[in-house]
């Protein structure tokens, strides 16, 4: 791949992830994005066409290697006889508090992924369930097999709060903040740990 157009798409789509994650994606335009990232407006429309595929292309940047760091600590936790319920949320939990972590641009995207819960846009809604909805199938799969008792909606039901206190958990909105001395590595490492000890009471309920 050419190094200067690689470069400049992906200047965009900092840029997009930023700005979006700043002032929601109604509020971003693409002449703020364009100046952020230093290239004209033409550069944007041969990469992307539209602001909606600027939109997705920030998503999937992301969500394809977060859905593929799952996907596989999903396999990786099915091929263990001896796994439990706790073993299956970890790998739909961890991969994505280690995102937050991430010094590259990760902070933005959690906030940005906050933003997609909170604003009504039906096309992101539907771009996210057409590429992505399948990780989710592929866990409720693989919960149902330890979770019996619940029918599929029940679950999904429940997945869908396990989902939402995860983006609450990501976003560090909480009122629990990291102690002086601790790191933050240690504090996301607490809040995996009761993340999933909370999740999977949550599941096992009658």
């Amino acid at each position: 791949m050419n190094t200067q157009h690689f470069s400049t798409k992906e200047r965009i789509l900092g840029a997009a992830e930023q700005l979006f994650a700043q002032h929601g994606f109604a509020g971003a335009s693409l002449r703020q994005v364009t100046a952020a990232a230093n290239v004209n407006l033409a550069a944007v429309n041969y990469h992307f066409g539209s602001k909606e595929n600027l939109i997705n292309e920030v998503f999937r940047r992301r969500l394809d290697e977060l859905n593929s760091h799952r996907m596989h600590a999903l396999e990786q936790a099915a091929q263990r006889p001896e796994a439990d319920l706790e073993d299956l949320l970890a790998a739909f939990i961890r991969p994505a508090l280690d995102l937050s972590l991430d010094r590259g641009g990760g902070g933005a995207f959690v906030r940005l992924l906050a933003r997609a819960y909170a604003e009504h846009n039906d096309a992101l809604r539907k771009f996210l369930s057409d590429n992505y909805g399948y990780v989710l199938k592929r866990f409720h799969s693989a919960f149902a097999q330890r979770l019996p008792n619940l029918d599929k909606e029940e679950l999904y039901w429940r997945l869908d709060i396990v989902a939402g206190a995860l983006t609450y958990a990501m976003a560090d909105f909480g009122v629990i903040k990291r102690k002086t001395g601790v790191t933050e590595q240690q504090h996301r490492e607490r809040a995996v740990e009761h993340l999933i000890r909370f999740a999977a009471a949550g599941l096992r309920a009658p």
